[in-house]
């Protein structure tokens, strides 16, 4: 394996699939491409009745902080990474850069919601996994231990 592409959103489940997919490239000696999709149109509120106006979206630095914190985490393990901000459909967008660069694996994350919230919310796992024509691994957000011993999933607070 020679190159792993890794998408992240910055979410719980996106950063566990960057740490599994950075530790995957430096057993298998591989470069990691760490991607984050932005939208390539922003909605905005406008007054009217149900109408809701689109602005093309202007890449922020935020934007960026998905990218910095993977890489982050691919340079504490020493291995050589690059950073791809792209705009658009996310799993389309992921799809398409894995097919340019020739990725021998795409790794992404999935929060598991469920076969009901994802067919309402949709799923970027599920999408990508559905229109790449090469190997996927998805990374389950992992339960983690309450301070009382049972199980529970660690909820991420949007800032």
């Amino acid at each position: 394996m020679k190159t792993t592409l890794i998408a992240t959103d910055g979410s719980l489940a996106s950063r566990e699939a960057v740490r599994f997919g950075v530790e995957l490239a430096e057993e298998q000696g591989a470069v990691a491409v760490l991607v984050h999709v932005v939208p390539a149109l922003d909605v905005i509120p406008t007054p009217g009745f149900g109408a809701n106006g689109k602005v093309p979206h202007e890449v922020v630095a935020d934007d960026w902080t998905p990218l910095k914190d993977a890489a982050a985490v691919a340079s504490e393990r020493g291995i050589w990474s690059r950073t791809v901000l792209l705009q658009g459909d996310p799993a389309s967008q992921i799809v398409e850069h894995a097919d340019e660069i020739g990725a021998d694996l795409i790794v992404v994350g999935s929060r598991g919601h469920g076969a009901v919230a994802s067919a309402l919310l949709g799923s970027v796992s599920r999408a990508v996994l559905h229109k790449a024509r090469r190997p996927v691994l998805v990374v389950r957000e992992a339960a983690v231990p309450a301070a009382d011993g049972s199980a529970r999933d660690e909820v991420l607070a949007a800032g």
